[in-house]
């Protein structure tokens, strides 16, 4: 159940604290997703509510859903316009040689038959970009911030290998699995609504960071 990972509620938006290994749209191979949960986040309302953005399956924290038609048009034009401020931490699987900076790559999709699809740095693709900072270091590993000014798809897991030079720890497609799981955490989410208060929320840390020496301090 997801009622006890609520972050934020009102009578428009539900933010939960997502865990790793729960798919937003339901699976091809008939796995259990945010849907099978969703009659359990009505709180009291009649109509379920509807995820407004995706995280990856192995993606764990901050999802906004809507709670209704006119709120979830508001919420997507927000994220179209840019204006919705996400905070992402990942462990990488190596130290980027700066302390922080600026990724621009656009990317493109690219699949094959032995692989299947993934994304990467293509001219013709489209625009992307990631401002980036190390929080800090432990056994070869770093621990990073990144804050996306866009939403591309594995945008974050893409930049952090072609930009960064490390994969994020765990990646099953652009590094290499770990017992832990994939360690990329929607750690915060703001989104503004004019004569509102924002809708605002901070997940819990992940404690598969902490299983690897990084506290929220790195």
């Amino acid at each position: 159940m997801l009622g006890d990972r609520v972050l934020f509620l009102d009578g428009e938006a539900l933010v939960i604290d997502k865990p790793a290994g729960l798919p937003v749209d339901p699976p091809r191979d008939g796995a259990t997703s945010l849907e099978n949960h969703l009659a359990s986040l009505t709180f009291g309302f009649r109509r379920w509510p509807v995820a407004v953005h995706r995280l990856d399956r192995d993606t764990s924290g901050c999802l906004l859903l809507s709670r209704n038609p006119k709120a979830h048009a508001r919420f997507q034009q927000a994220f179209e316009a840019g204006a919705v401020r996400k905070r992402y931490v990942a462990v990488l699987d190596g130290v980027p040689p700066e302390a922080s900076g600026t990724i621009d790559l656009p990317l493109g999709k690219v699949s094959s038959a032995e692989r299947g699809w993934r994304m990467t740095r293509d001219p013709r693709g489209k625009a992307a970009r990631t401002d980036w900072r190390v929080i800090g270091e432990h056994a070869g590993r770093a621990l990073v911030e990144f804050l996306p000014a866009t939403g591309r798809t594995h945008q974050i897991r893409v930049h952090a290998l072609e930009g960064l030079g490390a994969a994020v720890t765990g990646d099953p497609v652009y590094g290499t699995a770990h017992p832990g799981g994939m360690m990329l955490h929607a750690i915060a989410l703001t989104v503004p609504r004019p004569g509102k208060d924002d809708v605002a929320a901070q997940a819990p840390w992940p404690e598969r960071f902490a299983a690897l020496g990084f506290d929220r301090d790195g």
